[in-house]
């Protein structure tokens, strides 16, 4: 599916925001003279930075549009001091854990909810939980539909598919973060009432920590606009290095078939760029598995005289907010992951993606806001070719890609101001 990308420059496209969210402020009433409250069902896990900015992302987009707006999170999760960190940064939020009174309470008071960003329908049950138990609206914030899920190596049962498609069908609105989910949506039978590409909730994630990421860029001599950053990822995560969870000697099996293929041509990039310029580049992470697969894949078979201080590793694991404060003091970011380049593209830093099979269709989201020959299907040999050209390019032409990045950032920024008026919408305001 194609979309058209406005040439709005990135001050036009603040000030279109600012004037939206000056004529809000003092609009945000429902018409019955309550304040409309609003459930945000998010934060899945937080040993991947990704699935953390999911939930501060879409708090950011609630708060920059609605801003009077109550929102109670419902969280599955929110240890390592993340609960800290969004109360810290969304101080009017309200939190209502599982089985909390605070939680009965959101059921009897809010009016909405919102499912937030993720790789599923993450909270199906949760949703029918809602639906069944209040009978008031709810609508789907940015999700992938996948005919398997990215932890799967087989495909999701009929069944569950067909009460997936059951559950986002009664929804007021479902925003799909990829054209391709989408489609597939529609071939299965949905007919929420609204469907459309709707972005991630991570590209609006704005969480800082500004002092570890400023000892952390002075410790290792990272100037700004003067590094890039590379991030590796196996095919599966192996969450059994990290989490209580059994052996999967069939998963593991496949990373140790494509992990050499999958990193060659970042190795090779990596060269091309302390080749032929004076940039560094950071070997970080965006979950916690990521840091021993750099240092294996990237770091230790470059060439001993490539293995300066040009190159840094990071090998211990950071939250949001520092990684956030780190990527925008860069000259650009790629790697095997996602979220890490979503957050990238929301603040205007260049970012190239590689993706394969195994993922699910999320990736393709980077032709959807314009970043086609930034996505690179590493299924595809011609692709994996391509690649450290590419990112040698994005290096040697700062400006270009910055221009590039933001672009797309002001396609993704519309189509958050139009998934924000139709909450209005339904909200009644």
């Amino acid at each position: 599916m194609n979309f058209e990308i406005p040439h709005l420059t990135r001050r036009e496209s603040l000030s279109s925001m600012g004037a939206l969210l000056a004529s809000m402020i003092g609009g945000a009433v429902a018409a019955d003279g309550r304040t409309p409250k609003v459930l945000l069902r998010s934060s899945w896990q937080t040993v991947n930075i990704g699935d953390i900015a999911h939930t501060p992302g879409v708090l950011s987009i609630l708060q920059k549009h609605l801003p009077e707006v109550e929102v109670t999170l419902w969280p599955s999760k929110i240890d390592n001091g993340v609960d800290e960190l969004l109360l810290e940064n969304f101080p009017k939020l309200k939190i209502a854990k599982k089985g909390s009174e605070e939680l009965k309470k959101a059921f009897e008071e809010c009016d909405f909810l919102l499912h937030g960003s993720g790789a599923s329908l993450v909270a199906e049950y949760d949703v029918k939980k809602w639906r069944e138990e209040t009978g008031k609206p709810y609508g789907i914030y940015g999700i992938t539909l996948p005919p398997k899920k990215s932890s799967a190596t087989t495909a999701t049962s009929a069944e569950k598919l067909k009460h997936s498609i059951e559950m986002l069908s009664g929804a007021r609105f479902v925003y799909f973060r990829d054209s391709h989910s989408l489609e597939f949506a529609k071939q299965q039978g949905c007919t929420a009432p609204v469907m459309e590409f709707g972005p991630d909730g991570a590209f609006a994630c704005d969480l800082r920590d500004a002092e570890k990421a400023e000892a952390f860029l002075s410790e290792n001599g990272l100037e700004d606009g003067k590094f890039i950053c590379c991030i590796p990822r196996l095919r599966y995560t192996p969450y059994w290095t990290i989490k209580d969870v059994d052996f999967d000697e069939v998963k593991h099996a496949r990373n140790e078939e494509m992990k050499e293929h999958d990193h060659a041509p970042h190795r090779e990039a990596i060269k091309k760029i302390l080749e032929n310029t004076d940039m560094k580049i950071l070997l970080c992470p965006e979950d916690q598995t990521q840091m021993a697969v750099g240092k294996e894949l990237l770091l230790d078979p470059l060439p001993e005289e490539l293995k300066t201080d040009r190159i840094v590793w990071r090998p211990n694991y950071w939250l949001t907010g520092e990684a956030v404060s780190v990527y925008v003091r860069s000259a650009g970011l790629f790697g095997n992951e996602m979220h890490s380049p979503i957050m990238c593209i929301g603040h205007g830093i260049p970012a190239i993606v590689c993706r394969w099979a195994e993922q699910t269709s999320k990736g393709y989201m980077w032709d959807d806001i314009g970043l086609s020959d930034w996505l690179f299907n590493f299924d595809i040999e011609e692709d994996v070719k391509r690649l450290p050209d590419t990112v040698l390019k994005m290096a040697t032409d700062p400006e270009g890609a910055k221009a590039k990045a933001e672009k797309a950032q002001a396609f993704v920024e519309q189509r958050q101001d139009a998934t924000m008026k139709q909450l209005a919408s339904e909200l009644g305001i």
